[in-house]
C-alpha cells in the first residue's frame, strides 16, 4: 500500500484506467509492503522514472542494438570512447545527453550484454524524467560498462518477491553451459503486464524466460533456471529532487550556472545547494 506522510494514498483518476501509471499505482496500492513517502511529489516522481524505465526497456527492443559479450562490444565512437574491456567511456566533447540519445537513435552501431543494457535504460529513463539540463550537469562522465554506474543514480539492490513495474529483476542458471558462460542469467526489466524484457532474450513471461535459459544448461543438468528474488531499483526519491528543481528552473528561467567539476559527477546534494544560493539572493 502507499502512504503520504503516514497517511494511506487514495488514487482520485489521476491517471487513465489501463495507463501505465494506473498500472504502477495499482500493484503498489495490491502489495502488502509499504511504499512511504513524504509528499505527492515524491510519488509522482517515482511513478514517472518507472513508467520511463518501461518505455525505454520497450524502445531497446524495438531498436537494433545487438546482444554481445564485452569482447564483442561496439560503440558509435564519435559518442563513446571503446575501452580495452568493452566498455563505452563518455567523449569529453560531446554532452552526456545526446550519447546516451545516439545509443537509441543509432542502435545499429551498438552492440553491448544484458547488465550494460540496463544501465542504459537507467540513463534513458532518468534523462526523459528530469531533462537535459540537469541530466548533464549530473552525469558528466559516464562509463557503460555491466553494473558499473554513476552515484547519483543510486543503484541498489534488495531482496522481495513484490516486484513492481519498471523493477530490474535477475533469472539465474545455474547448471549453464560453461561453453556459453553468458547465459548463466539475464537480468530483465519487469514490464508490469506479465513480461520482461531482456536485451539478448527479448520481451517474454517469466516461464519462456525460463525456458530460453533451460536450452543453455550443461548436457545433463536437471537444475532449471528460475526467477530469483533480487530486485535492483534506482533512488527514486534521490532523483526526484531535480523534479522539484526543474520546475524551479523554469519559473525562474535560469540562464547559467558556473559550476566546477572534478573527474566525477556533481553529487546531487552539492548541486542542491548551488542552486538553493541562486535561487534565494
Amino acid at each position: 500500500m502507499i502512504q503520504l506522510s503516514g497517511i494511506p494514498f487514495q488514487q482520485n483518476g489521476e491517471w487513465p484506467s489501463g495507463s501505465i501509471e494506473s498500472m504502477i499505482i495499482d500493484r503498489m496500492q495490491g502489495n502488502p509492503v509499504i511504499y512511504s513517502y513524504q509528499s505527492i511529489n515524491e510519488l509522482l516522481f517515482e511513478v514517472k522514472l518507472r513508467k520511463n524505465i518501461i518505455l525505454s526497456a520497450r524502445a531497446m527492443y524495438q531498436g537494433n542494438a545487438k546482444f554481445e559479450v564485452f569482447e564483442q562490444s561496439r560503440c558509435n565512437h564519435e559518442y563513446w570512447h571503446l575501452t580495452d574491456a568493452g566498455g563505452f567511456q563518455l567523449r569529453r566533447d560531446v554532452k552526456p545527453s545526446d550519447a546516451i540519445q545516439d545509443i537509441y537513435r543509432n542502435s545499429s552501431q551498438y552492440a553491448f550484454e544484458c547488465a550494460t543494457a540496463k544501465m542504459i535504460i537507467y540513463y534513458h529513463a532518468v534523462l526523459n524524467s528530469i531533462g537535459d539540463y540537469f541530466f548533464n550537469q549530473l552525469f558528466r562522465n559516464i562509463y557503460l560498462y555491466s553494473w558499473n554506474f554513476d552515484p547519483d543514480l543510486g543503484i541498489h539492490t534488495i531482496y522481495t518477491e513484490h516486484f513492481l513495474p519498471g523493477d530490474v529483476v535477475y533469472f539465474t542458471n545455474p547448471d549453464f553451459n560453461p561453453q556459453t558462460s553468458w547465459w548463466r542469467g539475464e537480468n530483465a526489466v519487469f514490464l508490469g503486464d506479465g513480461t520482461y524484457f531482456g536485451h539478448g532474450l527479448g520481451i517474454r513471461t517469466a516461464e519462456q524466460m525460463i525456458q530460453a535459459l533451460n536450452k543453455q544448461r550443461k548436457q545433463g543438468s536437471t537444475q532449471s533456471a528460475y526467477l530469483t528474488d533480487l530486485v535492483v531499483r534506482p533512488s527514486f526519491k534521490h532523483l526526484a529532487k531535480f523534479s522539484r528543481l526543474l520546475r524551479g528552473y523554469r519559473a525562474y528561467k535560469l540562464q547559467h550556472i558556473a559550476i566546477h567539476h572534478n573527474e566525477s559527477s556533481i553529487s546531487c546534494d552539492r548541486y542542491l545547494f548551488y542552486l538553493n544560493k541562486i535561487y534565494h539572493r
